[in-house]
């Protein structure tokens, strides 16, 4: 998801971003309770039983803020439960109003334990045939103050002053509003069906594809939507307004996809004028660079969104109101990111890294964001040249605050810094110009989307996979950049026709090479080298800017 909160207009243009916010959950704490450990890893009440499918219908009561309705979960056993207790997540204020077995009716006792329900199921053994429970609940969900940063359910109205609703739960997460196993490390196999019910005069979107329409008795209609692929819960959504659509196609890597823009009524003209060029651009550059998109079965949509922006999966929550740039502004201070719409490139781009490939654990949320804030210095190159994607990314850096390490603290349901953009997209172009050949670099991309295609995964895979792939011992460079605030400082004393250099500032055996801008090749160490003056330009040790190094000359 996009990550700027405030941006300023300063005194000087190299400090246009006054501050990054985090993506949600959108705080700083350091000590967490009973309830973050229950939301953020994968105990006793979760680690037993695994989603095949969710079946979501829900009414929505616009006037109220409300919604009421039920979730079908169909799951496997994977081991026998201590106890027969299930967990599912489902945060105040809402509520759970009965939980039974489908077709018998036979219900399943349960209590809460603040945003968590425990519910006590009997008779589960771990063997192939399904369970099913359906859980009924309504309330009204927690209202985002200020989304997406701040999740939740979003009432506001169109320019118009018409209903439109919708939702961004990231880090809040999905039990916001819907019972669930609210855990990333577990998305449904196959898929979820999610009818929403509204006044006949709105029009319901969601994830995926619609499969039916059904006017109801009590002046409502129920838009059906399907997808058949794995997704992520935090990425099911509804927006509901005065939609109208348009169309297209584009044949891609796995043959046609099918391509939809679901607008406000009132913008379907400058829809048509700005979505189309840049949204084929963004996947035919996307597919060459990260393989297939990663859901042709669901297709792709550019839905309006009452908030800037999320990467809901299939269906790309877009409000950059129709301009180039973040907001009209280049978040890289260099002219190439007013060139297309930052909305548009990097949501989408989430679709594989996020969507396809999820980090089971938020704290490994660089996964997600790292790579698709590259993703935009990749769009700008395939549209203008290696040139200006590297321009674009060394741009960046200003944003970039050093605060905390990127990766969070595990198993409470939190991410590490919002630095897990910008210094992570640096530090993936610094990988990049180690590997040193982009056909290699690009087989790694494609190779991640392929191997963890559908995917939960860990740090840990994502690292030995590049390692493994690129040849590199690449392992401390990651520990240098996602687990320090430390940047590696290359620093150099010049004694006559001698340089003296090493690593300073850096994790224990750091060892990173680096290529100097006369195209020579460093292999610097804790230990101090030595090397000829002809290793400088102009009397200075100058580097390769595609590497997100600090050099210092020793007295300066």
């Amino acid at each position: 998801m996009i990550f700027f909160k405030n941006i300023i207009r300063p005194l000087f243009f190299l400090f246009l971003i006054s501050g990054i916010a985090n993506a949600q959950p959108l705080h700083q704490k350091k000590t967490f309770t009973h309830q973050d450990t229950l939301l953020g890893s994968n105990g006793s009440g979760r680690s037993w039983w695994n989603v095949i499918k969710y079946d979501i219908n829900i009414k929505v009561d616009i006037a109220a803020q409300a919604i009421k309705g039920y979730n079908d979960i169909t799951f496997s056993v994977l081991k026998k439960p201590k106890d027969g207790i299930l967990q599912i997540d489902l945060q105040e204020p809402m509520e759970i109003e009965k939980v039974e077995e489908p077709g018998t009716h036979k219900p399943i006792r349960f209590e809460r334990d603040g945003n968590v329900f425990w519910l006590h199921t009997t008779g589960f053994t771990a063997n192939e045939q399904q369970k099913k429970i359906r859980i009924y609940f309504s309330g009204k969900p927690k209202v985002a103050v200020k989304p997406p940063w701040d999740g939740g359910w979003i009432w506001t109205k169109d320019s118009l002053g018409r209903p439109w609703v919708s939702s961004a739960v990231q880090g809040l997460g999905a039990s916001n509003w819907l019972p669930c196993k609210d855990y990333q490390g577990d998305e449904p196999d196959k898929g979820v069906t999610f009818s929403i019910s509204v006044p006949d005069e709105l029009t319901a979107v969601s994830n995926g594809r619609l499969t039916a329409k059904t006017k109801n008795e009590d002046g409502t209609t129920a838009w059906k939507w399907t997808v058949t692929q794995p997704i992520n819960t935090y990425l099911i959504t509804p927006y509901i307004g005065h939609y109208t659509n348009f169309n297209d196609t584009i044949h891609g890597e796995k043959g046609k996809l099918d391509i939809g823009y679901w607008v406000l009524d009132y913008n379907l003209g400058k829809a048509k004028r700005h979505f189309p060029e840049v949204t084929k651009q963004m996947l035919h550059c996307f597919e060459y660079w990260f393989g297939p998109y990663p859901f042709y079965e669901d297709s792709y949509k550019l839905v309006d969104a009452p908030h800037l922006g999320m990467e809901h999966q299939s269906a790309v929550a877009y409000g950059n109101h129709y301009q180039n740039g973040y907001l009209g502004r280049d978040l890289s201070g260099t002219g190439w990111g007013l060139k297309w719409d930052f909305i548009i490139v990097h949501e989408s781009g989430h679709e594989w890294f996020a969507n396809n490939i999820t980090s089971k654990d938020i704290a490994d949320m660089w996964i997600h964001e790292s790579f698709t804030n590259y993703s935009e210095s990749l769009f700008t190159e395939c549209q203008y040249g290696k040139k200006a994607g590297s321009e674009y990314v060394i741009g960046t850096r200003r944003a970039i605050r050093n605060d905390i390490p990127i990766i969070g603290p595990y198993g409470v349901n939190k991410e590490g810094s919002g630095d897990m953009y910008y210094k992570g997209g640096n530090m993936l172009n610094t990988i990049r110009y180690i590997i040193n050949d982009d056909a290699k670099f690009r087989a790694i991309l494609r190779g991640l989307n392929k191997t963890f295609y559908h995917q939960t995964v860990t740090t840990k895979q994502i690292e030995d996979y590049i390692i493994k792939q690129s040849g590199k011992p690449l392992q401390k460079i990651f520990d240098q950049y996602l687990r320090t605030t430390k940047v590696p400082v290359l620093r150099y004393t010049v004694n006559g026709n001698k340089v003296a250099y090493k690593w300073t500032n850096c994790v224990a055996g750091f060892a990173m090479p680096v290529q100097l801008e006369n195209g020579k090749w460093l292999q610097p160490s804790e230990k101090e080298q030595q090397a000829g003056a002809s290793i400088l330009s102009e009397g200075k040790l100058a580097v390769n800017p595609n590497f997100f190094i600090n050099v210092e000359k020793a007295g300066n």
